[in-house]
């Protein structure tokens, strides 16, 4: 069981998802596309807002939150997007990742399911300070970087720090929603 929840009483949360066994399945730009793709439908159909994201080889970070700021609302779409993306990406692993990643989605499995993708724990964490957000945004911008892929954030393709660098004029393969701290 994770300590941490979405809770009714917050509705900006910074979210990590973590492929099992931290497999590096996200050097794929077509594994990336899967997650952006599904980021652009939340969007759209489920009222799902990102702020900002950072895409890593072995995991992603996002900053989310309902269109109505509308926390269960949220947490079913966390909850939907995480299953869809793990059948998907588990199905693009099935096909194009080297046999031990298969094995180990397929050891990751448990009862309910043959195969398994992302790490149980996704960690929401509330944002409920404009100071707290800049933390976690400066996290998620400088998280490339940290890990030697580039030297500046914005660099890095799955990412919205190019969006934030160039003042919102690029978004990028997701759309970034503001958030307004006034």
């Amino acid at each position: 069981m994770e300590r941490y929840r979405i809770r009714t009483d917050a509705a900006v949360y910074f979210v990590t998802y973590s492929i099992v066994d931290w497999l590096p399945v996200f050097v794929s730009e077509q594994a990336c596309k899967i997650v952006t793709d599904s980021f652009s439908f939340c969007h759209g159909q489920k009222n799902l807002r990102i702020n900002a994201y950072v895409i890593m080889p072995t995991h992603l970070h996002a900053i989310v939150f309902d269109k109505n700021f509308d926390s269960k609302s949220l947490e079913k779409t966390l909850f939907d997007f995480r299953k869809f993306t793990g059948r998907q990406l588990s199905d693009y692993c099935m096909q194009h990742a080297p046999p031990c990643f298969v094995a180990t989605l397929k050891a990751a499995a448990s009862k309910d399911r043959e195969r398994r993708f992302w790490q149980s724990s996704r960690h929401p964490e509330a944002i409920e300070t404009e100071a707290f957000w800049k933390q976690k945004l400066d996290y998620i911008h400088e998280n490339p970087c940290r890990k030697g892929l580039v030297t500046r954030g914005a660099d890095w393709r799955f990412s919205s720090a190019r969006h934030f660098v160039s003042d919102g004029r690029e978004n990028g393969d997701v759309e970034i929603s503001a958030l307004d701290w006034g």
